[in-house]
């Protein structure tokens, strides 16, 4: 199914409801927007296959540039709208994009763009105009919203985050199908599956729409004809709110999401009715046992979990109950072969940590317009298996636990360390707002622990403070896994997708 089914069926219905102004978007007007921004852009020259970029915030008109895309055969670029303009013109130059969208909330960076993309020649922009782009609404107004008699299932192409270098754009093969048509890589299907979604379900999305997950997610919510309230920006209370005014039945979160609304107060917390509430999953970062432990403890055993990769190379689920029992895990696979390889591709014996692979029958994505960061994603010997780079291992019973990136690993005196391992303790510390742990020089042991630390506020930014997290540390940790220096900062360069721009913070700290 696809919006224009629903458009059909259950006109009035709403498909997209906004968190704090309440705005919704029926799927009749979805699906009506969506036609005329498909037969705008092919007017424009766009084909099947061609890119569209969109620069916004979340706004309700986002899912109708999403699925013009993917009612016509094409791909859609989302394009994180915090970078600066050079760096999100990146992703429009690098994807050779034809069509560039943006809001009037985003005019001045989005200008500043245009420098930039001299190749880029359809500019439209919603919510009012400035020079240089043509107006949204005008563009869809001068066209109709008939249908094309071919309506071939486009995709997204979307950019890795860039935390460990510049991002890349993931690019898969478009279905072989039209967009009414169902197949095995649904994304409804796949939400069925997992969380057992239906047409009456009311989805939370609280993350940014440029995210993989919430953007792909969403749409599979509205493959099922389901409803999707999408939080202008995450607030823990106002997440809370909403899930009672809207009687949210499904919700995804990233760990720091969990964190944030566990620090409410508990007259907070029992302020709202949360009871229809059948399933929160989270993914997109490691997440701090002790904090799992808690939700459960809260919410019950809704809490599931994933792991997977915008690339679609494999992907692992577990339950609460799962979890309990395997404290930790990232879960089963639902989706591909898990291997743990060393450095030269031999896979290891059980319990031994390495990097992971998922087996596929075949490669499934590469890195557009990069072959070597395609070729470092596969197996050395076996190109159908698949690595994001993350180092992990396999218990006896087949689930999976991740340890880190491999670009984080610290190895001092020859030893591997884990900053996830660390900031998953130190994070629950009563003083600690958000942390990183990354490796420096060290002209002894190779490399020696750091950590930079955002305090809550009032919390004193002093060396009796730096005892008392250390003293934390180590009754939690061994003591070589301690951090030896530890800084503070205001605010760590964290995405709202829990993402955290880790090398930026340690390049800082190498080119002193």
């Amino acid at each position: 199914m696809y919006p224009g089914e629903h458009g059909r069926t259950t006109p009035n219905k709403a498909a997209v409801i906004m968190g704090s102004s309440g705005t919704v978007v029926t799927y009749a007007e979805l699906d009506e927007r969506s036609k005329r921004l498909a037969r705008y852009l092919a007017e424009q020259g766009l084909a099947r296959g061609d890119m569209i970029a969109l620069f916004a915030e979340n706004n309700p008109r986002y899912f109708e540039v999403a699925w013009a895309a993917l009612r016509s055969g094409m791909y859609l670029v989302t394009v994180n709208r915090y970078l600066q303009a050079e760096e999100a013109a990146y992703l429009i130059t690098d994807s050779n994009a034809k069509a560039f969208i943006s809001t009037n909330n985003q005019a001045k960076v989005a200008q500043e763009m245009l420098a930039f993309i001299p190749d880029c020649p359809v500019r439209l922009m919603m919510d009012g105009t400035v020079d240089g782009f043509e107006s949204y609404e005008d563009a869809l107004a001068s066209t109709t919203d008939e249908a094309f008699a071919a309506q071939p299932r486009g995709d997204f192409m979307l950019y890795s985050s860039g935390t460990t270098g510049r991002p890349k754009g993931i690019k898969r093969g478009l279905p072989d199908r039209m967009v009414d048509e169902g197949g095995a890589g649904s994304i409804a299907m796949l939400e069925q599956f997992m969380l057992g979604m239906d047409q009456d379900s009311v989805y939370l999305c609280p993350a940014p729409l440029y995210h993989s997950a919430a953007i792909i997610w969403s749409c599979g919510v509205h493959e099922l004809g389901a409803t999707v309230v999408v939080l202008e920006k995450f607030d823990a209370e106002e997440f809370l709110r909403v899930v009672e005014r809207d009687s949210i039945t499904h919700a995804q979160v990233v760990p720091t999401m969990m964190v944030r609304m566990l620090a409410l107060s508990d007259e907070v917390k029992a302020r709202y009715d949360l009871s229809s509430l059948q399933l929160m999953v989270h993914a997109a970062a490691p997440c701090p046992p002790e904090a799992k432990r808690q939700m459960i403890e809260w919410l019950g055993p809704i809490i599931c979990e994933y792991y997977a990769g915008t690339e679609g190379n494999g992907m692992t689920f577990l339950t609460s109950e799962e979890w309990l029992a395997h404290p930790g895990s990232v879960g089963k696979p639902i989706n591909g072969i898990p291997h743990i390889c060393d450095e030269e591709g031999v896979e290891l014996e059980t319990g031994g940590i390495g990097l992971v692979y998922f087996e596929q029958p075949q490669a499934n994505f590469e890195y557009h317009g990069d072959p070597e960061k395609t070729k470092d994603s596969r197996h050395p010997q076996r190109d159908n298996w698949m690595t994001l780079g993350d180092i992990g291992y396999l218990d006896e019973d087949g689930f999976l636990y991740l340890t880190d990136r491999r670009a984080f690993t610290i190895i001092s005196g020859g030893v591997n360390i884990y900053p996830a391992e660390i900031e998953s303790a130190l994070i629950m510390h009563p003083d600690v707002v958000d942390i990183a742990v990354f490796g420096l020089p060290d002209p002894e042991f190779g490399e020696y622990v750091h950590a930079v630390v955002q305090l809550e506020p009032g919390i004193a930014a002093d060396d009796a403070t730096i005892e008392r997290l250390r003293t934390y540390a180590r009754e939690q940790l061994a003591g070589f896994k301690v951090p030896r220096v530890i800084d503070f900062r205001d605010e760590l360069p964290r995405l709202p997708t829990g993402k955290l721009y880790k090398q930026q913070i340690r390049d800082e700290y190498l080119g002193r």
